[in-house]
């Protein structure tokens, strides 16, 4: 049984009375599905809120249509407003729990780097989730990174080092960094960073220097032969 179960009622017409079933608290959307046709949906927005927060895009859902049916889903995509940052749309996945499937799991970083705690050091995560493939039983929420063995800026975590549950495939690269220490910036290097280089415009090409106009000597005496 999935750990996180959806409500949902289905919508008849697309684009039907949408902006006035919005503000009564509901969400559209459409599930598509392996050999099947898409089937439209409300969702309650917050029912969907809370378990977005905690399913996320990389957990089975079971999804309780009207008249009892249970469907066994993912959420594929989310759309949101602009302005308000609100769900707009949903787009829910079918998954077959007799057929593979790939996603993107976020990655979870658990303990502490004794190079940051000890040598002062900045934790650096190149990576934030894994590209998998694994049944649908098999799916987790989440991959976990032990940040214990940092203890040194010349060490560094990747994807080979990590322990990956069983019948879990990963596809991307085993030789992918996902963590590292790097060492901190000495004060001299801080106060580079601070120093602001100022340069001579005028050096710059196709910028002209302005100056005052100087007065031709000459002329100044002649205006003077004129007056007397």
């Amino acid at each position: 049984m999935a750990e996180f179960t959806l409500a949902v009622k289905t919508r008849d017409v697309a684009g039907k009375d949408l902006f006035t079933i919005r503000k009564q608290g509901f969400v559209p959307a459409v599930l598509y599905g392996h050999k099947t046709e898409a089937v439209m949906f409300w969702v309650n927005y917050i029912a969907f809120a809370k378990l977005y927060a905690k399913a996320g895009e990389s957990s089975i859902i079971e999804l309780d249509v009207e008249k009892g049916k249970k469907v066994s889903v993912i959420i594929q995509d989310i759309q949101t407003d602009p302005l308000s940052n609100r769900f707009s749309h949903i787009d829910l996945f079918q998954v077959r729990m007799d057929e593979k499937l790939e996603a993107h799991i976020p990655l979870e970083f658990v303990g502490e780097a004794p190079a940051v705690r000890e040598m002062g050091g900045m934790l650096l995560k190149p990576v934030e989730e894994l590209f998998i493939s694994c049944l649908p039983k098999d799916l987790p929420h989440s991959l976990s990174v032990d940040l214990s063995s940092l203890k040194t800026f010349e060490d560094h975590i990747q994807v080979k080092d990590m322990i990956i549950p069983a019948g879990v495939e990963v596809l991307t690269e085993m030789d992918t960094t996902v963590a590292l220490v790097e060492a901190p910036r000495s004060e001299a290097e801080m106060e580079a960073l601070n120093t602001k280089v100022e340069g001579d415009v005028t050096k710059v090409e196709g910028v002209v220097k302005e100056t005052a106009p100087v007065a031709d000597a000459k002329s100044n005496d002649k205006k003077d032969e004129k007056k007397k």
